[in-house]
């Protein structure tokens, strides 16, 4: 039997609420996150107490209640990776928010098993569509999206140094489907 390394497939999907101790790393990684990238840009101090996108929307959101979901990534009972989505607009369409993975886990596949763990929940759920935003500071992001088949709904290659939430959308194709 030859060796392996471990599998990048580690870890198990938990579903669960933004408010879950378990969530802490993920919702203070991304506020840490969006202040490191984004506050300078918007002329505020990294520390400031303007409202930020982790403010924007109540937990409750992401419950399936209200059409929405919210799953980590748990590996040796850590979260390593996580993301969630909330109804959009209309009630086909999804909206991808929380995405995150742990800087010590990153190029390893992780964000790319959240989407499609957060897809393959959409559909589950009902969901035609997902929608979601970027900013321009996050080119890693960008790529992920693109690379998992999502459409740029504005030129991501002229990125603005003011614009921060490039949108993005994708057809989900039910699991069996011809697609």
């Amino acid at each position: 039997m030859t060796h392996r390394e471990p599998s990048l497939q580690a870890g198990q999907f938990v579903y669960t609420t933004p408010d879950d101790p378990r969530a802490a790393p993920v919702i203070d990684g991304l506020r840490n996150e969006y202040a490191s990238r984004y506050h300078a840009l918007a002329g505020l101090a990294a520390r400031s107490t303007e409202p930020n996108e982790m403010d924007k929307y109540a937990s409750a959101l992401f419950s399936p209640e209200a059409g929405g979901n919210f799953v980590l990534l748990i590996q040796d009972g850590q979260a390593i990776a996580g993301g969630a989505f909330k109804r959009h607009l209309d009630a086909g369409t999804a909206e991808i928010k929380r995405v995150w993975t742990h800087p010590e886990r990153r190029r390893q596949g992780l964000a790319a098993r959240v989407m499609h763990e957060l897809e393959a929940q959409a559909v589950r759920q009902g969901y035609q569509r997902l929608y979601l935003t970027t900013g321009s500071r996050q080119p890693e992001a960008i790529q992920l999206y693109l690379g998992l088949g999502y459409t740029a709904l504005e030129d991501v290659t002229a990125l603005s140094t003011v614009r921060t939430g490039l949108p993005f959308v994708k057809r989900l194709v039910p699991q069996g489907a011809a697609g």
